[in-house]
Order: C-alpha cells, then sequence, then structure tokens
C-alpha cells in the first residue's frame, strides 16, 4: 500500500500522525508543503483545509486521526504462516 502525507514544519498534527504511522510499521512518503508551496494549491482546490493530508490507494484525509490510521492495513505476504 502506498501511504503520502503532506506535512508542514512545526505542524504538531503532522507530527503525531507520522509517529502513528511509524509505531504501526507503515512504510509512507512525506511531502513537505514548505518546501514544495505548489502542491498546496492543489491539495486546496481538492478540498482540504488543514494538514497533514494523508493519501492512500484507497481513501484519503486530512487533520491527526488515529481512527483512520488503525484503519489501515498492512499488505498481506502472501507466502506468510505458508
Amino acid at each position: 500500500m502506498r501511504i503520502t502525507i503532506y506535512t508542514r514544519n512545526n505542524c504538531v498534527q503532522c507530527h503525531a500522525t507520522k509517529r502513528a504511522m511509524e509505531s504501526r510499521g507503515f512504510d509512507f512518503e512525506l511531502i513537505n508543503l514548505d518546501q514544495h508551496p505548489e502542491m498546496a494549491d492543489g491539495l486546496r482546490s481538492q478540498g482540504y483545509r488543514q494538514l497533514p493530508v494523508v493519501v492512500t490507494d484507497s481513501e484519503s484525509w486530512c487533520g491527526f486521526r488515529p481512527d483512520m490510521i488503525n484503519r489501515l492495513r498492512m499488505p498481506v505476504n502472501s507466502a506468510a504462516g505458508a
């Protein structure tokens, strides 16, 4: 599963989301809007009004949402348990 987190420096909710993802073992890509401000308009045009914005293969949300993070599933290795 691909996970992208759009974040900013000094964003408390962004740091909490990153820590929650790391503690659950998820790999993710961080895109810092302080370093890529041109991407902020695209997120706003999609209706996002706060950070972080989390985008997965099947869903997206904004803000620190432990409920949504807990719903994510790690990819199942088909060889596991064989």
